[in-house]
């Protein structure tokens, strides 16, 4: 699974003019999901976006995590992570999972999120979303869990 994290002062999804999902200051979370991914992935994942340390301490570090200071979280389902730029100039998306698949994986990580004490919210798989947020910092962060990424 691939993420791409940002620090956000807010973070709101729509599908078609409609909020599906709004959160204050957190993270937001683009999340893809590779062919050869599993829960053991999502768990990974889950684990290292639960625990990073990205807010600021009381001497301004970076040293606290989203579960350290409540903050929110979005999940938002993004394939396009998986787009190969590196031939030609049209992406190529071999690499992310069939939609099921991703879907079910996607709605695992959800899952898990939703069973934290954070509040959080989630964009709409298979939909055309348009994401409005404002990145806090800016921090913005890869997180992959393939060892080889």
């Amino acid at each position: 699974m691939r993420a791409v994290v940002q620090r956000v002062k807010y973070c709101n999804v729509s599908v078609g003019g409609e909020e599906v999902g709004s959160i204050s200051a957190g993270l937001c979370v683009l999340l893809a999901v590779g062919e050869n991914d599993d829960r053991e992935d999502a768990d990974y994942i889950f684990d290292k976006i639960l625990n990073l340390r990205v807010f600021a301490d009381e001497e301004g570090k970076m040293n606290l995590s989203a579960r350290d200071v409540d903050k929110d979280i979005m999940a938002v389902p993004q394939f396009t992570l998986y787009g190969d730029c590196r031939e030609g100039r049209r992406p190529g998306y071999s690499n992310a999972a069939h939609p099921d698949k991703a879907e079910e994986l996607f709605d695992y990580f959800v899952e898990k999120l939703e069973k934290t004490d954070l509040n959080t919210a989630s964009g709409e798989f298979k939909e055309y979303m348009e994401v409005d947020l404002c990145n806090d910092g800016p921090v913005t962060l890869l997180v992959d869990s393939d060892k080889n990424f």
